[in-house]
């Protein structure tokens, strides 16, 4: 079941100021979860889901949106618990090649607790795990991508300081409660019919109906479907 997020508790941190960036990692993550824990409690509770429920990312460049779903306890499907704007993304549509080329990457991505940086530059930080075994077939390189705090973005995706602190803190508590590994799925853009009709004819379209398989998979069933890279494609296993 789609739910329809509340904003009420994302204006509530957004008012607030993120907490000190120039404190140590592990300080600055548990300082980050003591502010937004309870302005998330309410919205969390309304939505029947509880602190640490698992999590699921996905995020749409040409829209610039951050969707986090969550998963009650007493239920086999996700629900949509934010939609955050993305501050800023960089290069064009279409998928990371190269260490250097500012693209913001495409594909099915994940990370486990070792993705979490509390010490980032760009206040708390997400590796989304980027090149996968997908990009590894193709040879592509580059590194260290990552949803993170700020507006200024190289190849990540900035969300601003105040938005990361929610990110942040659900992913590390759901992985904490034990979620072995949270994914991550990045698409050019929402994947309707329509939009790919007018993509028929872009260099990347033959890529993009391959990731609209897993798009599809999502949509269907509100679960986050099983994706392995086989013969250089990315297959979706039902």
């Amino acid at each position: 079941m789609l739910l329809v997020p509340s904003c009420r508790g994302q204006d509530r941190a957004d008012m607030e100021k993120a907490v000190d960036s120039s404190l140590p990692g592990p300080e600055r993550a548990a300082a980050a979860a003591a502010r937004v824990e309870p302005l998330l409690q309410p919205d969390l509770a309304r939505h029947k889901l509880r602190h640490g429920d698992p999590v699921y990312l996905r995020a749409f460049k040409e829209e610039k949106k951050l969707e986090l779903w969550m998963k009650p306890r007493d239920s086999r499907n996700f629900v949509l618990f934010r939609t955050y704007p993305i501050a800023a993304t960089s290069g064009r549509p279409g998928p990371k090649l190269a260490e250097g080329d500012r693209q913001v990457p495409e594909g099915f991505y994940h990370f486990a607790r070792r993705g979490l940086k509390p010490d980032s530059r760009y206040h708390l930080a997400i590796n989304i795990g980027y090149p996968n075994a997908y990009d590894r077939h193709h040879g592509r390189t580059g590194s260290f991508i990552m949803i993170h705090g700020s507006r200024v973005s190289i190849g990540c995706l900035a969300m601003t300081d105040p938005k990361i602190e929610e990110i942040y803190t659900l992913c590390d508590a759901a992985l904490e409660e034990g979620q072995r590994f949270i994914r991550v799925h990045l698409f050019p853009f929402r994947m309707t019919d329509a939009r790919m009709r007018a993509a028929s004819n872009h260099r990347w379209i033959d890529f993009w109906r391959n990731l609209k398989e897993g798009y599809d998979a999502f949509e269907e069933g509100q679960q986050p479907p099983e994706i392995h890279v086989r013969g250089g494609r990315y297959a979706v296993d039902s």
